[in-house]
């Protein structure tokens, strides 16, 4: 593998794998203030991004050894309207400025299963920021995600509050072996 993509998948593993645990927590804290369904939602989330942490790892088979890795990490543990908006703020670095980079490196430098891992989490990624931005608006109005319905694709991690879909819109697998929340 090419050293520039193996460093930025290494970069994107380890930004996925804290970003499982940060949602994790986030989702306790959820819970606390009440909102069963924002926790549902981090948790979901949480379970998306070890999705993606599991294809970038996979994608870096051939690499062995320790390694320091250098990745965006988000702290802190503040009321759920605020850990929303960080979790926005995340996703949307991720699918902006992050990910396209990586793949264009990744393109260039022919890592065909870095850039469908990559193609993956990109598109998964702006999916988890509409959905925490839905959790958001119901939160600052005082109210829990009215969703019944939180289901995860475990292929590529997209998420959907629609149990009526048949596949999952980015990697095409079928509905049935969604998870739900």
């Amino acid at each position: 593998m090419n050293a520039m993509t193996q460093t930025n998948l290494q970069s994107a593993f380890g930004g996925e794998s804290q970003a499982h645990m940060r949602y994790r927590v986030w989702g306790d804290a959820a819970k606390k203030e009440g909102f069963e369904n924002v926790k549902r939602l981090f948790d979901c989330t949480a379970d998306a991004e070890e999705v993606h942490a599991r294809l970038h790892f996979k994608a870096l088979k051939d690499v062995n050894g320790d390694f320091a890795v250098t990745s965006m990490a988000g702290f802190g543990i503040n009321k759920t309207s605020e850990n929303l908006q960080a979790a926005i703020d995340g996703e949307t670095f991720e699918f902006t400025q992050m990910y396209p980079a990586f793949i264009c490196v990744a393109e260039e430098q022919g890592e065909k299963e870095a850039v469908k891992a990559m193609r993956y989490a990109i598109e998964a990624e702006k999916v988890h920021a509409e959905r925490y931005e839905e959790a958001k608006k119901c939160v600052d109005a005082g109210k829990d995600l009215d969703k019944e319905d939180i289901l995860l694709c475990p292929v590529c991690g997209y998420i959907t509050f629609d149990k009526t879909e048949e596949a999952c819109p980015i990697c095409h697998t079928k509905a049935k072996a969604f998870i739900a929340y």
